[in-house]
């Protein structure tokens, strides 16, 4: 599945459904806006260019992006963090380059990588770990 777009006149916020694994920490941060029961499940009018970025922010995998479309973007990290989430995947944070089998280059400022060899979509997890009980 590919990227789908969402969009006011400030903000765009991009949502790459093979990237996520469902933390749901932006429906946690703002309700109005990330809703996974309503359709299109992204409703970026219902809060501030600066509260739909910091959400953004908080997404572990990299599935969410914002880009500002007025006013001052934010500036990307520049050094690379990695840190194992508790009986989830590696959160990856910075400046990504992934190089797949076939030679295809992504470039990502975050990912969640799979810890638990369960996922299909594999480096990335997938939250295969939640029914594969993974501990870590």
């Amino acid at each position: 599945m590919s990227a789908r777009e969402y969009a006011t006149e400030e903000i765009a916020v991009e949502w790459r459904p093979r990237l996520c694994y469902h933390s749901l920490n932006c429906v946690k941060a703002l309700p109005l806006v990330f809703d996974k029961d309503r359709r299109p499940w992204i409703d970026p009018t219902q809060a501030t260019a600066d509260e739909i970025e910091a959400a953004v922010d908080r997404c572990p995998s990299g599935a969410l992006r914002a880009r500002r479309l007025r006013g001052s973007a934010r500036l990307a990290p520049t050094e690379v963090e990695v840190k194992p989430s508790p009986d989830g995947p590696l959160l990856v944070r910075g400046p990504i380059r992934i190089v797949q089998p076939d030679g295809t280059v992504e470039e990502l400022p975050r990912a969640a990588f799979c810890r638990c060899g369960q996922s299909k979509n594999k480096p990335f997890c997938d939250g295969s770990h939640r029914d594969a009980g993974f501990r870590a």
